[in-house]
């Protein structure tokens, strides 16, 4: 394989849980990279942090609409990173034992979205908030507490080992950090917390209708498949190109004969990476799944 598909070997072979954390460990990455390049340049604000969070204003949506999701991969400091990357690897374990990735992605976008809506909501309706000046919302606690909540919806006697308290029941770890974000809200950071409360209910309320048939998220999985596709349609289109036929001596006629087996070999891994990506790898057959495992050997 060349460095690309090796690349996209391993990211096919990182469960979606892995793929989320790695986004959000780019970001916050990238978030330090500007800010030193900020600093360098004598810039006092970092534009992308500015881009990509979620202000509490509802005509800041109009301009920058991506940020209803994008603020879900932003964090503001170490710590914050670090706790919610933890909650995202323990609750979407056993989240990708009951749901597929794709719907695990449905759950990430659609709490987001949920706790942005909620924020602004909050900040817009509530008395409380009134006179508050500039407020930014970052962080994916909302996205986590989708997962967490929703899988602690479909499977509550289900248990996770809790650092050093041992074994806890997942409906008694997701019903903790709600109250603990109910009961915080007057304390600090309100904004956060009733984010994270509609990123709960989300959790709660998709895992709920699951239950009865309705899937909620089918449109937003029809739109992210749609972006998918179109992007991916653009990465493989290759320009065309003249065949000339020569005669050659026996050596070039070998090594042409490699070449074209080894690109026919590297255009089915490619085809192979597309379907698990679209699919995921369940979706393959057992012969595709033994030429992948003897292709990725070769790496």
């Amino acid at each position: 394989m060349d460095w690309k598909s090796q690349l996209r070997y391993k990211y096919a072979m990182a469960t979606m849980t892995e793929k989320l954390i790695a986004a959000n460990l780019l970001f916050f990455i990238l978030t330090f990279v500007f800010r030193t390049l900020g600093f360098l340049f004598n810039s006092e604000s970092n534009f992308f942090i500015d881009w990509l969070v979620f202000d509490k204003e509802p005509y800041e949506l109009l301009f920058k609409p991506w940020s209803i999701v994008s603020y879900a991969f932003m964090h503001s400091g170490f710590l914050h990173i670090l706790f919610n990357m933890i909650l995202l690897y323990f609750s979407g374990r056993f989240f990708l034992d009951f749901f597929s990735p794709k719907r695990m992605l449905n759950y990430y976008f659609l709490g987001a979205i949920s706790g942005a809506l909620m924020f602004m909501l909050s900040y817009n309706l509530f008395p409380a908030f009134q006179g508050v000046g500039k407020s930014y919302l970052i962080g994916a606690s909302a996205s986590v507490m989708a997962i967490l909540v929703g899988i602690a919806t479909k499977a509550p006697n289900l248990s996770m080992r809790f650092f050093l308290i041992g074994n806890v029941k997942l409906w008694h770890i997701a019903s903790v950090f709600v109250v603990l974000d109910v009961i915080q809200i007057p304390l600090g950071n309100a904004g956060g917390h009733l984010a994270h409360l509609g990123g709960a209910l989300l959790g709660y309320f998709y895992t709920k209708q699951l239950d009865k048939g309705n899937d909620i998220g089918a449109g937003f999985e029809k739109f992210m498949d749609g972006i998918i596709n179109y992007f991916s349609s653009i990465g493989s289109k290759k320009p065309k190109m003249k065949t000339v036929h020569k005669n050659k001596k026996n050596k070039k006629s070998n090594s042409s004969k490699n070449n074209i087996k080894k690109d026919e070999k590297q255009k089915k891994v490619d085809e192979i990476l597309d379907k698990i990506s679209k699919n995921g790898y369940d979706s393959l057959s057992k012969e595709e799944k033994d030429f992948l495992f003897n292709a990725g050997k070769d790496m």
